[in-house]
């Protein structure tokens, strides 16, 4: 059986961007890039709501020609490579050796979930709310960064249930970055 892990970046406020949409504030240093590297090697699909999408296709096609930082160069050729899955209303097609689901989301996602893939879903506070609501997501990696942002967009849409977690791991990095790692418990 597959599942679906949730990747974000939050401050400590639980905001995954500023108040203006800023995104400049993660401190993504060797010890956490290399633990990034490591989780989506592991993974056999990376998904992306619309949003993430746009920002993720909008830079690492040609990261090369942004940036020179050491995790940049080392993901950019995986994330080319790697399947994708984008869930949009309003998309219809994507480059980049990606799928777009328009319709059928919960159906389509629980296909490869069956099919034994392991998702990784890229931030994205709508589509998590949503496959949270659906309990569709398995296993959530939260990584807080020491910084409050004081307001933008939180980390999760509001699920319209409460279920329990199981904590599986704690890990602070170099960057004083806190992983919480937790499990749908069943």
């Amino acid at each position: 059986m597959g599942k679906i892990t949730h990747f974000v970046h939050q401050s400590l406020d639980g905001f995954i961007e500023g108040p203006n949409g800023e995104f400049d504030w993660p401190r993504m240093d060797g010890e956490l890039s290399a633990y990034s590297q490591a989780l989506t090697g592991s993974t056999d699909i990376f998904l992306y709501g619309r949003v993430v999408w746009d920002m993720m296709s909008g830079y690492w096609p040609r990261a090369e020609e942004f940036s020179t930082n050491e995790h940049d160069l080392a993901f950019a050729p995986v994330w080319r490579k790697a399947p994708k899955v984008v869930v949009s209303s309003t998309l219809a097609e994507a480059d980049w050796n990606t799928r777009v689901i328009n319709t059928n989301v919960i159906e389509e996602l629980t296909t490869l979930k069956d099919s034994g893939a392991h998702l990784l879903l890229f931030g994205g506070s709508t589509l998590a709310g949503f496959l949270t609501e659906h309990q569709l997501i398995d296993e959530y990696q939260i990584f807080v960064h020491p910084v409050v942002l004081g307001g933008g967009k939180p980390v999760f849409t509001t699920p319209q249930q409460r279920f329990d977690l199981t904590l599986t791991e704690t890990r602070t990095f170099d960057s004083q970055v806190v992983l919480l790692r937790h499990e749908r418990a069943n």
